[in-house]
């Protein structure tokens, strides 16, 4: 037997076993059990949403021999319509068929008696391409048909059709199916082909099906050609030059960061890939939506393309206001790809709009610092590894001439291979005697020694912190440290992000820095000072470093020292 597409194979052959659409089969279902069946019904409403099978459905239970409306798919009248090969039942594609000369043949058959069912149903596909001589040729007879003949026409642009036409159909919208309907279906089709599948996948190929079952159907049937009979992300993406929804919201936290850098090495690997920009365009507008519903109503009953703790991380870094503008921005951009031959330039202009969106603040003329720093570090023993570990922990002492800063760190270094440089600069305490402060002056210049690599190990195992929230001792601070993200990070500094001010306070409190520090070190075998920032106060010090880098004043990396030094 001749292999069949899926859409084919899984067509509804009841009105039960329609995806959606309810208030028509209710509507058509009614129409039949009272008798009050039109003339001429005009089916509307987006590809694939089940017009030409709502209509072969209602011809169906026009004629089966078991009486008007039912559908018992046995008798000849069923299975005729089911081969499409019933003689009373005709479907025209008016795509290819739209001259005066086929519509007047169909009319000149109108007038003969049916050959085995009851009624003629003359299914039009595609009516709106019909030109207007064969819309004139076929006025008279809608207006009034034989009894034995109803008409149904089919179109995805209800508005092309003349209004003379209009006036004399019963007119039915066909909805999008909704995402739940299609996913439904999907799964029951996948259980029935006794396919292997992973639920993400599904719902990614219901995304890409935009409310259509067909489109639904045929997506399924590439990527089990594709992938083999079994249903993952991984094939859906490669097929159809997508991006994950890990890798979105990876861009997302880049361009809130304003790391440029980031953000374009991004937009190269796309175009290498030859990733559908438009959808991607499309789908960072679909999560900024979920952000600003989620930050609206801390709700996640609403989102659509997020999961509830996706959009609650997300809604650490992504204000509304942002959010709002970020759309407007891509909307923009949406609007403007049908005006280009090329989208992928355009593309990287909204990216670098996006990642610029906060502007600068006012610039702040950079001074070498005053106050001048040392570090202590004292020794605690860590037990969650049992092992020595040094904690780093910042003091204050006030020099004001090179030789008295120089005479200061003479003591025994942290790291015994730092080479002598023209400034030496130290974390900063501010005058509170509770928790640590630093300046911006002096949070410019950790930025300046940054190490991009460092981040970047710290946000891939950031989770990996989690494992020690139920820890009776240093239970408090992991949780604290999960809040946060990795915002700047050198050798021996570590800059932290919080949405709240009150969160960052938490982390700058001097009682918590000793196990704050055990857990880093635990995890990542790193000894760093931990600090913390508000996302306002990450804004500006980010803007006040490119302000600083544009005018020439941010100092060099070779020039700025953070020294430990043992007591």
């Amino acid at each position: 037997m001749a292999y069949k597409a899926l859409y084919r194979t899984y067509r509804p052959q009841t009105f039960d076993e329609v995806a959606g659409q309810e208030h028509i089969v209710k509507t058509l279902k009614n129409a039949l059990a009272t008798g009050k069946i039109a003339h001429a019904y005009l089916f509307a409403g987006p590809r694939g949403t089940g017009k030409t099978t709502m209509a072969k459905l209602f011809a169906k239970a026009l004629n089966c021999e078991e009486g008007i409306g039912h559908q018992c798919n046995s008798c000849k009248n069923c299975v005729s319509i089911i081969e499409g090969n019933h003689p009373d039942v005709l479907e025209l594609d008016a795509a290819s068929n739209n001259g005066v000369d086929e519509i007047r043949e169909l009319i000149d058959k109108v007038k003969y008696g049916t050959i085995l069912g009851r009624y003629k149903v003359y299914i039009i596909d595609e009516v709106h391409m019909l030109s207007a001589g064969a819309f004139n040729a076929l006025l008279k007879t809608l207006e009034e048909p034989p009894e034995h003949v109803i008409f149904i026409l089919a179109t995805t642009e209800p508005h092309k059709i003349l209004p003379t036409i209009l006036s004399r159909c019963q007119r039915y919208d066909f909805t999008k199916v909704s995402e739940v309907d299609i996913k439904e279906r999907l799964k029951a089709i996948l259980l029935n082909e006794d396919v292997e599948y992973v639920e993400d996948a599904v719902e990614l190929i219901v995304s890409l099906a935009d409310g259509g079952m067909r489109d639904a159907l045929s997506i399924l049937e590439k990527v089990l050609a594709y992938s083999n009979n079994r249903l993952v992300v991984e094939d859906v993406l490669n097929i159809f030059a997508l991006e994950s929804k890990e890798e979105k919201i990876k861009l997302l936290k880049s361009i809130v960061s304003h790391d440029m850098s980031d953000v374009l090495s991004r937009l190269n690997n796309y175009v290498t890939k030859g990733t559908d920009i438009k959808r991607l365009t499309e789908d960072l507008l679909s999560i900024l939506k979920d952000i600003v519903i989620y930050n609206s109503s801390n709700i996640g009953n609403y989102l659509e393309s997020l999961k509830e703790e996706e959009a609650s991380d997300l809604a650490k870094y992504i204000s509304n206001e942002q959010a709002l503008k970020m759309i407007d921005i891509l909307l923009s951009a949406i609007k403007d790809y049908k005006n280009v031959t090329s989208i992928n330039p355009l593309f990287e202009i909204t990216l670098i709009k996006l990642t610029s969106l906060d502007g600068a603040s006012q610039t702040k003329v950079f001074e070498s610092p005053k106050v001048v720093e040392k570090v202590i570090v004292k020794e605690i023993v860590n037990p969650v590894i049992e092992k020595p570990i040094e904690v780093i922990e910042p003091k204050v002492e006030v020099k004001t001439e090179k030789e008295e800063i120089i005479k200061q760190v003479e003591e025994p270094a942290f790291t015994s291979n730092i080479t002598p440089i023209e400034s030496v600069i130290y974390l900063k305490e501010a005058e509170q005697e509770d928790s640590f402060a630093i300046s911006d002056e002096l949070m410019v210049q950790v930025m300046a020694i940054s190490k991009k690599e460092i981040k970047s190990e710290l946000v891939d195992g950031w989770k990996n912190i989690k494992k020690l929230s139920t820890h009776d001792v240093y239970g408090k601070a992991a949780t604290l440290l999960i809040d946060g993200r990795p915002l700047v990070a050198s050798n021996k500094v570590l800059i932290l992000e919080y949405p709240l001010a009150k969160l960052a306070e938490k982390v700058n409190a001097k009682d918590i820095q000793s196990e704050l520090q055990t857990v880093i070190n635990y995890v990542f075998n790193k000894h760093m000072f931990i600090y913390a920032v508000s996302r306002a106060q990450s804004i500006d010090l980010q803007a006040l470093y490119m302000n600083l880098l544009q005018i020439g004043k941010l100092p060099k990396a070779k020039d700025v020292n953070l020294e430990f030094i043992g007591e």
